[in-house]
């Protein structure tokens, strides 16, 4: 069994981790210092993503796409994963259930998004609904044609950085018909309502937002009504195997710098690597991001196979909990090893420190992630893990 990249994805590798290196990781300190990426700093950034050629990689080129596979744009998610502040979220993914839009939808937002002139935001969190989308509130009544759409979606990620919401609702405020629309950004009746300060420090935000009244037709329903939960599964399942990526390839920034660091940073009269508590956790380092690279990229390159939809979605909730959770442990040491530097904001690994943290949480909680994957075993046994 050959696992060696073919030199088409070595070279693909190499150009995303250039990219993060040149473009990504010299923005990293003004994301810090002002909060998120300044609206000035913006075209520039959008500007180097298409003359890379990375914007829009999980979508066909016949939209305006780079048309990668899964394993390609996991290839290249997990380099660009290595920055901080989320800034890898400056190289767009337009949400992978757009390609289910109709041909006016396309026309209007799939395709703009791809070439990078519009950009939309997923809204499904709610002050009560999170994990049990049963319990999302906001709804749209249908009435003569029209729907008016009301409720508050929180968690909105880029909305500062989108001009229309993929807005997850219960149509005629009915759990059996999950259903998303297309909404601008600018109709009446959409609100920002705050967008709250978190832990890490983001590229742009997580917004609240109030949707009061909004009137739309059935040419904003992406898909049919009653699809958007099994929508926003496979959204999830593409969310899941970015996030993946970007915790390998975090984990692996964080381990290079504690490596280095140990070789250069003497004690005693040696580099603090020759001691045997700093080398092991080394070791520990690399073995973990070993195995969790090695769990992804089989799961990308299954999902390439078009295995069954819900057995892609079993196995990305394992790459996803696994991933998040190695990483986490990664950088932990990483911080130990840099020791007070290593707490200093303008060193990486405590910027990571900060920005890991969410990855068991959004798109899925670690113990949400675990309940799929308990309830896929009890439905079809442990080999939905454990064979090749």
């Amino acid at each position: 069994m050959d696992l060696t990249l073919t030199p088409q994805q070595l070279a693909l590798q190499a150009k995303a981790r250039k990219f993060c290196d040149q473009v990504l990781l010299p923005r990293e300190l003004e994301v810090e210092e002002n909060g998120g990426l300044p609206e000035a700093s913006r075209p520039a950034m959008r500007q180097a993503v298409i003359d890379w050629g990375l914007n829009a990689m999980n979508h066909d080129q016949v939209d305006g796409g780079q048309g990668y596979s899964i394993f390609e744009q996991t290839v290249v998610n997990e380099q660009l994963g290595r920055t901080t502040n989320g800034l890898w979220t400056t190289v767009w993914q337009p949400a992978i259930c757009l390609k289910y839009a109709s041909e006016t939808q396309k026309e209007k937002y799939l395709r703009p998004s791809c070439r990078g002139e519009r950009r939309g935001c997923y809204a499904i969190t709610e002050p009560e609904a999170g994990s049990d989308a049963r319990r999302v509130r906001t709804k749209a009544i249908s009435k003569n044609g029209k729907y008016r759409i009301s409720g508050e979606k929180w968690f909105v990620t880029s909305f500062n950085a989108s001009d229309y919401i993929i807005l997850h609702v219960h149509v005629d405020d009915d759990a059996n018909k999950p259903t998303l629309f297309l909404i601008d950004r600018d109709l009446p009746g959409v609100h920002h309502k705050r967008s709250p300060h978190f832990m890490h420090t983001y590229a742009f935000d997580h917004a609240e937002l109030v949707f009061d009244n909004v009137e739309v037709d059935d040419s904003a329903i992406l898909g049919e009504v009653g699809q958007g939960l099994e929508l926003t599964k496979d959204w999830f399942v593409e969310a899941r195997l970015q996030i993946a990526a970007h915790c390998v390839g975090a984990a692996t920034r964080a381990a290079e710098v504690a490596n280095d660091y140990a070789s250069q940073r003497i004690q005693f009269d040696k580099a603090i690597r020759e001691f045997q508590a700093v080398e092991f956790m080394i070791v520990d380092m690399a073995t973990e991001i070993m195995a969790a690279k090695t769990l992804m990229y089989r799961i990308a390159w299954e999902i390439d196979q078009e295995l069954d939809r819900k057995l892609v979605h079993a196995r990305a909730s394992a790459a996803k909990l696994f991933c998040s959770e190695m990483a986490g442990r990664v950088v932990d040491k990483a911080v130990q090893i840099l020791g007070g530097r290593g707490y200093m904001r303008e060193n990486p690994v405590e910027r990571l420190y900060r920005d890991l943290r969410v990855d068991r949480i959004w798109e899925g909680t670690s113990e949400v992630q675990r309940a799929i994957i308990g309830g896929q075993i009890k439905k079809r046994g442990l080999g939905v893990y454990t064979d090749w």
